[in-house]
């Protein structure tokens, strides 16, 4: 056992002793690799911050690109960079050098704050497969169904619904007493993963996580489920191959969105709720690549999969070594 792990266990055996803080204890059984699991998660870390902000960046310097799909396209970048800062910093914490101290009330915000902005992301993937529904199924009245101002309420619904299905849960948890352990064997406070810490009775917090989470990936699911055969009606109704191709070409990047995000998400859920026999350190990593490999790769797969973001990008950098020529003549 190393020095931090050391350090990790003096500081959780204290923190039973003050009801106020908790412990987030990383990785059981995997903490002497804690210092190599930062590597892949500073990466991926970099990657989210660096992807997104250029996604940002090319939409809202390119008048081409204010286009319904792009606009949908910056929401899903704000919050996988919201959601990457509500957990990354205090993971790299903890994984170079044990410091898992969180307050009570700190860890009820990044609870509130993960889990909403995972709701969100889901109801823009919901409204991104609507926007390939309407432009392919119909075309014409693409620009009359999806207005700047449907956009912003689309937006704002994808807020108010992921904050409002996920206030409960703090206050839920609030009403609990914790008359035992305080330490939290995990990277961050993953509502059943408090909740299992808590006396008394905790199937009000057990149901209503539950439902939540099956109002969001259930209901958003089998409506993207249900966009995508009528998508595949109106392709093959078209005449020309080229045009088919281009039609599909225009989906595959949400497709492979819909693919990583869904994933590691329910392979979560599941083992977490079924897997009684999956070790804890499996359920922790499915976790964590739930949150951090999608806001990683969303980018690069509409980076390398949309021509439009592709070229754009392309003539940035292409701008910024033609500059940084001039500067050294």
């Amino acid at each position: 056992m190393n020095i931090s792990t050391n350090q990790a266990m003096e500081s959780a055996n204290h923190t039973d002793l003050d009801p106020s803080i908790f412990f987030l204890l990383g990785i059981p059984g995997l903490e002497q690799f804690h210092m190599w699991l930062s590597l892949p998660v500073c990466c991926l870390g970099t990657a989210t911050i660096v992807g997104n902000i250029t996604i940002l960046v090319v939409v809202a310097t390119e008048p081409a690109l204010h286009k319904p799909v792009y606009l949908f396209l910056c929401m899903l970048s704000t919050i996988d960079l919201a959601a990457s800062f509500s957990t990354v910093p205090k993971l790299l914490a903890i994984l170079w050098c044990g410091a898992g101290h969180i307050s009570a009330s700190a860890c009820l915000a990044q609870m509130f704050f993960i889990h909403a902005f995972c709701m969100m992301e889901s109801t823009v993937l919901l409204a991104m497969a609507f926007d390939r529904y309407v432009a392919i199924c119909h075309p014409l009245r693409y620009s009359t169904i999806l207005t700047d101002t449907i956009i912003a309420r689309i937006g704002v619904l994808a807020m108010t619904r992921g904050s409002l299905l996920m206030l409960p849960c703090p206050f839920l948890i609030g009403r609990l007493s914790f008359c035992q352990s305080h330490v939290i064997p995990h990277t961050y406070c993953e509502h059943m993963a408090v909740v299992k810490l808590a006396c008394g009775d905790t199937r009000p917090n057990r149901v209503y996580g539950l439902t939540a989470a099956l109002l969001v990936i259930a209901v958003d699911l089998f409506c993207i489920g249900l966009s995508y055969p009528l998508i595949a009606q109106a392709v093959l109704r078209l005449s020309s191959q080229e045009a088919r191709s281009k039609a599909l070409g225009t989906c595959g990047s949400h497709v492979c969105v819909i693919l990583i995000s869904y994933t590691p998400a329910l392979f979560s859920f599941f083992t977490h709720r079924f897997g009684h026999h999956v070790p804890l350190h499996v359920h922790i990593l499915l976790a964590n690549v739930y949150l951090l490999f999608p806001p990683a790769l969303n980018p690069m797969v509409y980076g390398v999969k949309t021509r439009e973001i592709r070229e754009r990008v392309v003539k940035v950098f292409q701008w910024g070594r033609g500059t940084g020529l001039q500067i050294s003549k």
